[in-house]
């Protein structure tokens, strides 16, 4: 499946597969040996698989010995258009290739940056199968205990970390920050935006109604058919949301970070020196279904739809992580520099995987 090797950086060595999706592991026999987990790393939209290049590098050099790391391939460029279900179907289908190709992993992790991780989201649901012993509708039943014995693609499930990612979709108000909260602006690009990013527009700003179902991000808070969506990311131990708090131009800040309005935190210019970026963390509980009709939503702003996705979303714990490139001179790239700039000097003490402890 190889075309060949890339050049060292560090530990990491490098091999584009024949797709031109890329494996990044540890150049050391002795360390390939130990490794049992894999990452999946997801791009966004009209992004290519080295577009996680420094970073799968980053976590292979932190990590050698635990981890072997995928740059997704199935769904680079135009293809990001096909529609999030397409690409969740692609995915899923590619991790079972990995796994098939690299025997003897037994933890997967995802990371995913922007719409990769809606991507990313539906792969999964995909790729869950319930505990050996336990019918999909018993783990239902149990919907309230996470890090279940559930696996993805035959694996344990470890971390889905998504970065930038439009968990809520793209149509309210300010989730798009360069329509500038302007009502009329976001109402036009609802209407306009299949002509520009097409299928996958229509799932963004929840426009889609194949063949008279709810729209797919609706779905996909819920057991939905063959796709065990909110099982499979409650299988997970852990749940990480990165988001910017501003000057992300293409993804707000409330439906990255999976909130309400009212729930936005005021932030300070950094909670900690080392990690200057980040602005403030928090450990969201999962909440059922009473807590949420406590939740005073009066003024919010949010649609009744929104207001189901967050629910949804929120029934399983996220550790949240606020990010804010104010007083850096690439501000205005935050979309995506948030992807190496706070991500993995983040991870090198706070994510890190916690493998050390698995």
């Amino acid at each position: 499946m190889e075309k060949g090797r890339g050049t060292e950086n560090g530990i990491a060595c490098l091999s584009e597969t024949a797709n031109g999706g890329e494996d990044v592991y540890s150049c050391k026999e002795f360390d390939q040996s130990s490794v049992d987990h894999l990452v999946i790393m997801v791009h966004g939209i009209l992004g290519s698989a080295s577009d996680w290049k420094f970073g799968a590098e980053q976590f292979v050099n932190k990590l050698p010995d635990k981890v072997f790391v995928h740059c997704s391939e199935r769904n680079m460029a135009k293809l990001t258009l096909d529609g999030v279900d397409v690409m969740g179907e692609r995915l899923a289908e590619e991790v079972l290739e990995v796994i098939k190709r690299k025997p003897g992993l037994s933890k997967i992790s995802f990371v995913a940056h922007s719409v990769g991780g809606l991507v990313a989201r539906y792969a999964i649901g995909r790729l869950y199968r319930p505990p050996k012993g336990e019918s999909t509708e018993e783990v239902s039943d149990n919907a309230c205990e996470e890090g279940s014995k559930g696996t993805i693609a035959g694996l344990e499930p470890i971390n889905f970390i998504t970065v930038a990612t439009p968990h809520l979709g793209s149509r309210g108000n300010k989730q798009v920050p360069f329509l500038f909260g302007v009502t009329a602006f976001e109402k036009a690009a609802g209407r306009v935006i299949h002509w520009i990013f097409r299928r996958t527009g229509r799932h963004l700003f929840l426009t889609d109604d194949d063949e008279g179902k709810p729209p797919l991000l609706k779905r996909m808070v819920e057991d939905h058919g063959e796709c065990q969506f909110m099982s499979a990311l409650r299988s997970f131990r852990r749940r990480v949301a990165y988001s910017n708090v501003g000057y992300d131009h293409i993804v707000g800040w409330r439906t990255s970070s999976i909130r309400r309005n009212n729930e936005l935190p005021k932030w300070e210019d950094s909670v900690d020196e080392k990690y200057p970026h980040i602005v403030y963390e928090e450990h969201c509980k999962a909440l059922d279904a009473k807590q949420h009709e406590s939740i005073s939503t009066e003024d919010d702003g949010l649609d009744k739809l929104e207001e189901e996705l967050v629910t949804g979303l929120s029934s399983v714990s996220w550790e949240k992580v606020d990010v804010s490139f104010h007083s850096s001179r690439l501000r205005f790239a935050a979309h995506s520099v948030i992807q190496v700039k706070d991500l993995y000097m983040h991870s090198e003490e706070c994510v890190k995987f916690k493998l050390a402890k698995m």
